[in-house]
């Protein structure tokens, strides 16, 4: 019995719909920092290559046009915080594309592995997070081990490439002393836009390794008992409304399902009016006439009016028409004890079409004789003035 507990405890089953819907509501998604920050940096060294050296001559002419004030600027008090105030308005206005970038690249970033999620729910405090004991819990568990080893490869490996690129262009660096201003600035912003895309690029290798994790991560927190399946379902399908509902689809579906099915029939036998019964028999393909379509009351008037619109015969027969509705089902075939009945019907069908189709003397319709077996299906919703048969 502890086994088969165990056992059942086991997160085993894929999540439903309904756990993952409550789990994006509470912000419950798979997110993978490393991948943003990866993504983040990239498009701000793309942007510093492409835009850097524009940045660069336009914040040196802000320097040479607010930082060199005139003589009689130098004796305004008020002067000083003008300048300043327009250099800092100017710096910024410059930079604002790169600010917009880098904007962007934060919204989006998220959307290409969990989509967009934003839950007040997990904005809300709550105390438990403040308990040190789940806090230490939390820090030695197996996913805060992977954590700290995450970000310690992350550091070693981002120093390494950092070191080797200095390392690489380090004479470059040098070289800048010996330039002008205007060009030493323009190299300067070069060389430091590659060097940051270098080494943005060693968190490719990172984020590689994290996104893969994060939603494995992610798809085993979401996986569920087969006891918590059992219990959703119970309080989904319980409820009173949601049953009802379900039955009345499944109903509708199965109604015109069968409709569907009375043009293909090859007779209706009727009650006449409060039971009807589409049979159809494939001699190579069926052991025994199969059941497609029944029903009562406004059923069986719907079924006897498609079968008119279609040109399938009627065929009256009380008796046998409430044994089939009775003692069948839809798809199934008719009881073995009913073939004789049926087979009368039948044949008086198959040479009505004949006579129809090539003229003659039209056959009566045969008296069908109900097996006494199936007398209390035949007795069964039987009209007070039923005279016939």
């Amino acid at each position: 019995m502890a086994e088969e507990k165990d056992t059942s405890q086991e997160r085993s089953e894929q999540p439903t719909n309904k756990r993952l819907d409550d789990a994006r509501k509470k912000g419950q998604i798979a997110r993978s920092r490393e991948f943003n920050t990866m993504v983040i940096m990239a498009l701000a060294a793309v942007a510093m290559i492409m835009m850097g050296q524009t940045m660069m001559n336009d914040l040196s002419e802000i320097v040479k046009q607010h930082l060199q004030p005139t003589r009689q600027d130098i004796f305004d008090v008020s002067s000083i915080v003008r300048f300043l105030y327009d250099a800092i308005f100017a710096g910024v206005w410059l930079l604002m594309p790169f600010f917009i970038i880098m904007m962007l690249a934060a919204l989006l970033a998220p959307l290409s592995i969990g989509g967009w999620a934003f839950s007040f729910e997990a904005l809300q405090p709550k105390l438990s997070k403040l308990n040190p004991l789940k806090g230490l819990k939390r820090i030695f568990s197996a996913k805060g081990l992977i954590e700290m080893i995450k970000a310690f490869a992350k550091f070693v490996l981002v120093a390494a490439v950092a070191i080797t690129v200095i390392w690489v262009q380090m004479d470059e660096f040098l070289q800048l002393g010996y330039e002008s201003v205007d060009a030493a600035l323009a190299h300067a912003g070069d060389l430091f836009a590659m060097a940051f895309l270098l080494v943005t690029s060693a968190l490719i290798v990172i984020a590689a390794i994290d996104v893969p994790f994060q939603i494995w991560d992610h798809s085993k927190q979401m996986k569920m008992t087969k006891q918590e399946v059992k219990d959703e379902m119970k309080d989904t399908e319980g409820k009173p409304e949601v049953r009802s509902r379900i039955r009345q689809l499944q109903y509708e579906a199965a109604q015109a399902r069968m409709m569907e099915a009375v043009p293909d029939a090859d007779v209706v036998i009727t009650n006449p009016t409060h039971f009807a019964v589409a049979l159809k028999y494939d001699q190579k393909r069926m052991i025994a006439p199969m059941v497609v379509a029944r029903g009562a009351d406004l059923v069986a008037a719907n079924i006897r009016r498609i079968a008119k619109e279609n040109e399938v015969l009627l065929v009256e027969t009380p008796p046998l028409a409430r044994a089939l509705y009775h003692s069948t089902d839809i798809g199934q075939q008719i009881p073995e004890g009913l073939y004789l009945a049926v087979a009368q019907v039948l044949a008086y069908v198959y040479q009505l079409r004949t006579v129809q189709k090539n003229g003659g003397v039209k056959p009566s319709q045969p008296k069908v004789k109900v097996p006494d077996e199936f007398q209390k299906y035949a007795d069964m919703g039987k009209q007070p003035d039923e005279t016939r048969h």
